[in-house]
């Protein structure tokens, strides 16, 4: 069985005002001193990001979806905790709802961020969920990269929690999709067809001088140059620690099928990068509220369908994994109860005020699913 791990990216926020506070330097040290940061022994540590508004956490890699869960809840818990310790709180929100000027993490590399990317990088206080699962080699892996290409839009759909943009409402679900695609290497890619082309297309990119090094080769999903692993990055981090686990089981059983069509020699579907990126534009600007592209026909579906191709695609593989249980109920849960932007603007209708919206996802971070 793959394994599978997960990358969540966390606002630094001020509990009663809902402003994000520039706290990643505080929270790291105490993290530091709990044993819990970036030097901690155990797999799964605490690390800062490019703002200083945010922190980072990476599950050690589990075979099993309840092992992935209480892994989320717990680092959740530990960043929640360090940050009280500093004067904050967390929220697993993937744009600020509040209007911010975004401070950018000291070191060289986060300096060369800055020059190089001018005003997008300077806004670049985005969180989002990587998942990471396991593949036996660059081959198999570029084999998986080739043929998921066309589902990814549907994770962006499924995670969307980033509907305001300096106190505004954006029209989006996934704004923060929208500001990280500003990026020179972010989106969707060409079928690279081997191993071999994936690795002389990055060596072309870096040669360009446009980026610094492998790290800033931000495709929608590539492999890992730190594990043995195809690293999905279309996800917005996702208010409630379940979805997230969703989020992994789904991306897993896309690894889990992309791989055996590549062992079965059936070909990758052949979608231009241009149509790509229209469907997702339309996950980010839908969520799940409105009309996704349907991968198999790039033509527009409601959202509970695309949801029902998507697991129809990966049954076999759910099934095999334990997992079609849990995703057929996270699905359903998801199309009912709504994503984090279905949340949070339902939060605001309420309340009339962001400062309670964030109040409460600081709450809905690290409250269990039932």
């Amino acid at each position: 069985m793959r394994s599978v791990g997960v990358e969540e990216e966390l606002l630094l926020v001020d509990a009663e005002t809902g402003e994000a506070l520039a706290l990643s330097a505080a929270v790291m040290s105490a993290a530091s001193r709990a044993g819990s940061g970036a030097n901690a022994p155990a797999q799964g540590a605490l690390e800062s990001e490019l703002k200083c508004e945010q922190v980072e956490f990476a599950t050690r890699p589990v075979l099993r979806m309840g092992e992935l869960a209480e892994e989320i809840v717990r680092w959740r818990a530990e960043a929640a905790r360090h940050a009280a310790d500093a004067g904050g709180a967390v929220a697993a929100l993937a744009t600020s709802p509040l209007p911010v000027r975004p401070s950018t993490m000291p070191g060289e590399r986060y300096r060369w961020v800055s020059r190089q990317f001018g005003l997008t990088g300077q806004e670049q206080l985005t969180c989002g969920c990587h998942v990471h699962v396991s593949v036996a080699s660059d081959d198999e892996g570029v084999g998986v990269l080739d043929r998921i290409r066309p589902w990814l839009p549907v994770l962006t759909a499924l995670s969307a929690n980033s509907p305001f943009w300096q106190g505004q409402d954006s029209a989006y679900g996934s704004y923060r999709s929208r500001v990280w695609n500003r990026l020179p290497s972010a989106g969707p890619t060409d079928v690279f067809g081997s191993a071999e082309h994936y690795h002389r297309q990055v060596g072309e990119m870096l040669a360009t001088g446009v980026l610094r090094d492998e790290g800033m080769v931000y495709f929608d999903a590539r492999l890992s140059a730190s594990y043995p692993t195809v690293e999905i990055r279309v996800a917005d981090v996702c208010l409630e620690p379940g979805t997230p686990v969703l989020l992994a089981a789904l991306a897993r059983a896309l690894v889990e099928t992309a791989a055996r069509d590549w062992r079965a020699a059936r070909p990758p579907a052949r979608i231009g990068v241009g149509l790509l990126r229209l469907a997702a534009w339309q996950a980010a600007k839908s969520g799940l509220d409105g009309p996704l592209l349907d991968p198999r026909s790039m033509r527009p579906a409601p959202a509970a369908a695309v949801l029902d191709v998507l697991l129809d695609h990966v049954r076999e593989a759910l099934y095999d994994h334990g997992d079609l249980e849990l995703a057929r109920a996270g699905v359903a849960r998801l199309l009912e109860r709504g994503n984090g932007a279905r949340l949070q603007r339902r939060l605001l209708q309420t309340t009339g005020d962001l400062r309670a919206v964030v109040a409460e996802c600081t709450r809905l971070t690290t409250t269990p699913a039932v």
